[in-house]
């Protein structure tokens, strides 16, 4: 299991970097420290495990903490993409970290994950029942439910939404003209600025989306949402399979989320053991509000399941 130079050594202070073998070539870049019962974290776009600095530390005084970079984004690999997507599937993407957290010995674990990355647990939960212990997903409503609502309000928002699943190599194109730009604009067009972030993970996120194939993996991700991924999840309302697990679901305040769905009964409509609250931030709840975050998640995370 090769170890590689902590980029990021700063914010996780304590934490080993690891690449880890997923399967077919694919390499995961993690780092892991804490002690305790497993928990896996996920971030989003276009970020990196960078986003969970700021409640790393608590929560590795509780639990054995990994933080993963997705399938194509930071410094896990990025293959290019397959003309269905599969490989940028959600049902693909959480393989990967099944099998992460396999490597690293855990074969049962509790998930706390943002925006693509809860996308991501959202289908590791349905595929993979008897993994997940307990599960909070922050700042998302299921992806079908997203696009079947979709709104003059919620298009304008979430317009990248639009803009990445357009055919390659036209979004690609323009990201990869200025991909630092595209992050600080993304990020810093949100209800809270640039503010909330940390110079040295924004930088992070930077350096990562500017890496060769990195924007074409980032477009990959968001065009598998919007085809393969949607049939997956009629599928599973076909067939009557919701997520097993406890689910907490938290967002902002003032996000997208809030103005535009009603996240709690989307979710009732796709688990049986749902809760949930807004949070005083936007989008970027665990740099927007992290002290509010652990508040919610570590009293659910303790639960016996």
């Amino acid at each position: 299991m090769p170890q590689l130079p902590m980029a990021t050594e700063g914010l996780f202070p304590g934490f080993e970097q690891l690449s880890v073998a997923a399967g077919g070539g694919i390499r995961i870049h993690a780092v892991i420290g804490g002690n305790g019962p497993p928990l896996l974290l996920l971030h989003g776009h276009p970020q990196t495990h960078a986003i969970w600095h700021k409640v790393a530390p608590a929560l590795a005084e509780r639990f054995t903490v990994v933080a993963a970079d997705l399938r194509g984004y930071g410094d896990s690999s990025k293959p290019a993409g397959e003309a269905d997507h599969v490989n940028y599937s959600k049902r693909t993407m959480a393989l990967d970290q099944v099998a992460v957290m396999r490597k690293l010995g855990f074969s049962r674990f509790d998930l706390l994950a943002h925006d693509r990355g809860a996308r991501v647990a959202h289908r590791l939960a349905i595929d993979h029942p008897d993994v997940v212990r307990r599960l909070v997903m922050l700042d998302i409503a299921p992806t079908l439910a997203m696009y079947r609502a979709t709104t003059e309000e919620f298009a304008r928002a979430y317009w990248h939404w639009f803009f990445l699943i357009q055919p390659a190599p036209l979004p690609e194109r323009l990201i990869e003209a200025d991909p630092a730009a595209y992050v600080s604009e993304v990020m810093g067009g949100r209800s809270s600025g640039l503010a909330p972030f940390d110079p040295r993970a924004l930088a992070e996120y930077q350096r990562c989306l500017a890496q060769p194939g990195a924007a074409h993996s980032l477009c990959e991700d968001y065009r598998a949402s919007a085809s393969i991924d949607l049939e997956h999840d009629q599928a599973d309302i076909a067939a009557g399979r919701t997520i097993a697990a406890p689910l907490l679901v938290l967002w902002g305040e003032q996000g997208v989320i809030q103005s535009c769905f009603q996240p709690l009964d989307e979710w009732r409509r796709l688990a049986s053991d749902v809760r949930g609250a807004a949070l005083p931030c936007g989008h970027y709840v665990p740099e927007e509000a992290p002290e509010a975050l652990l508040a919610q998640a570590l009293p659910f995370l303790a639960e016996e399941a």
